[in-house]
């Protein structure tokens, strides 16, 4: 039997600042949130590369039109649809799906 993913309210819309991240955790997981344009996009905040919980803190840019951002340590840049590295194959971070409902950034997580 597998277990169902749940919608959690993870932080007011109001407290994200545009073009910028910020952590945000649920239990023990610790999240990036970034708000670009009109989207707001969750990934886990644990760089892949360092094992450094700092992703939220990373560069936020574009690659082609692909929304990224670059780890502030090693300088890699995820993509923030799917959470792949672009400058190395092996690296990958777990993005999340996001609703944004009554003010508030939600998240599942499975």
């Amino acid at each position: 039997m597998t277990q169902q993913a749940t919608w959690l309210a993870l932080c007011p819309l109001t407290s994200l600042l545009p073009g910028q991240g910020r952590s945000a955790r649920i239990g023990e997981r610790q999240l990036a949130v970034f708000l670009l344009g009109e989207r707001v996009y969750v990934l886990d905040d644990r760089d892949p590369a360092s094992g450094v919980t700092l992703l939220s803190r990373g560069i936020l840019g574009d690659i082609g039109g692909e929304p990224v951002v670059a780890s502030p340590l090693y300088k890699q840049r995820y993509a923030l649809m799917d959470g792949r590295c672009l400058d190395d194959p092996a690296l990958r971070v777990t993005c999340w799906p996001v609703r944004l409902e009554g003010g508030a950034v939600w998240v599942q997580l499975g």
